[in-house]
């Protein structure tokens, strides 16, 4: 039976943990963390086109049961008037609906699901070198720990070691032009629109909001500016995040700014970043996927999605091919095409300015969540993500 060692257990590594295991192949996840986190980052949505891909996997149930679904998105301009509404994705069945929900909560739900199927995750084991062969690829952690198996898999994120060692030359992450800001408001105002995605076009911020079935309110604002010093990001305070964004926010007719004054102390910041481009993906025994591979800004909302795409269509390439190689040739030639697009589409979006008359962004916005995907072709995509149906390798 073919080993696999994936390195990372994030949302990316654990949906590949579970590809891997339905296609018949012996996986073990290493992840860097000691413990499982009680809160890796903030609330993402989680798109038609990655709730498809975790059913072909047996696992869309269990995760919808931990998100709230989101069914419709309305976007407004600066002054509260309405731009344009519409239905979100896939959102006639219930296992096909947006998700909202913390990462913490869906890398969680991945695990249980990973464990009880019992694939072995093991904590505290952070990549820092490998050497492949002929027969196979050792791979070392910074524990002084080794294993040997027949792929290595790097799912470790935005600053993938894997990624280095595959290609030294790689670019380094790119800062996206806008700093991102994470917030959760118990006391804001409900909702007159249960299950949709507020996206407000205001004249100095994007803003987004949901309001979950407990009445918490979960959103995010998006503000061009200089990139913030990681010790910056580190001693930040909700107190000093919100006197960056209410002056910004309050002269605009939206509910953003109560929202924002409604929040607690859970309010975070960083900054977007982006793969503008990456080399080559893969060597005969190393592969990278998700974010070390094609991480987008945040625009777009499909991260997560995206790297769940990558663990189907990576675990039946890896069970139709004949060999690794030809494998690992058809995956990256069948994903980068659609990863390429939602990196530019989120940049787009990314590093439109804002200005008194409001910004571009919310119509791409508008038009990518009333599909399953980022692009034309769903057809196309469900075919490569249907499990039963073979690849064209």
């Amino acid at each position: 039976m073919t080993s696999i060692v994936i390195a990372g257990g994030g949302v990316g590594g654990l949906t590949a943990a579970l590809a891997l295991d339905k296609a018949g192949f012996e996986v073990t996840v290493y992840e860097a963390h000691p413990v499982a986190d009680e809160d890796i980052g903030a609330f993402l949505t989680l798109a038609s086109n990655g709730m498809i891909a975790l059913a072909q996997l047996d696992a869309a149930r269990p995760v919808a049961e931990v998100g709230f679904p989101l069914t419709a998105l309305r976007l407004t301009d600066d002054t509260g008037a309405e731009i344009a509404s519409r239905p979100m994705g896939a959102h006639d069945d219930p296992l096909t609906r947006y998700r909202c929900l913390l990462r913490a909560e869906l890398c969680a739900v991945l695990r249980a699901e990973a464990l009880r199927r019992g694939i072995r995750i093991r904590h505290g084991k952070r990549l820092v070198a490998a050497v492949e062969d002929a027969t196979g690829v050792t791979a070392r952690f910074g524990d002084g720990g080794t294993v040997r198996a027949d792929l290595l898999i790097g799912a470790d994120g935005l600053n993938s070691t894997l990624r280095r060692l595959i290609d030294p030359a790689a670019a380094p992450r790119r800062y996206a032009g806008q700093r991102v800001f994470y917030g959760y408001a118990a006391e804001a105002p409900r909702s007159e629109r249960p299950g949709t995605f507020e996206m407000v076009r205001g004249s100095e911020a994007a803003f987004g909001y949901a309001v979950s079935p407990n009445g918490t309110t979960y959103w995010f604002a998006r503000v061009t500016g200089a990139e913030l010093p990681a010790e910056e990001i580190a001693a930040g305070t909700a107190e000093r995040w919100k006197a960056e964004l209410l002056p910004l926010l309050r002269p605009d007719a939206t509910p953003a700014a109560d929202i924002v004054v409604a929040t607690g102390d859970r309010l975070m910041a960083t900054n977007a970043h982006d793969l503008p481009a990456v080399g080559p993906w893969h060597t005969r025994r190393m592969l990278i996927i998700g974010d070390a591979a094609h991480a987008a800004s945040p625009a777009t909302g499909q991260g997560a999605s995206m790297a769940m795409e990558d663990a189907v269509v990576l675990a039946k390439a890896l069970r139709d091919a004949d060999t690794i190689d030809a494998a690992l040739e058809a995956y990256e030639g069948l994903r980068r095409p659609r990863t390429d697009e939602n990196i530019a589409a989120s940049a787009r979006m990314t590093g439109a300015r804002p200005v008194r008359a409001g910004f571009g962004g919310g119509e791409e916005a508008s038009r990518q969540a009333s599909r399953p995907s980022p692009s034309g072709g769903n057809e196309d995509l469900l075919r490569l993500l249907d499990w039963p149906s073979r690849l064209p390798l």
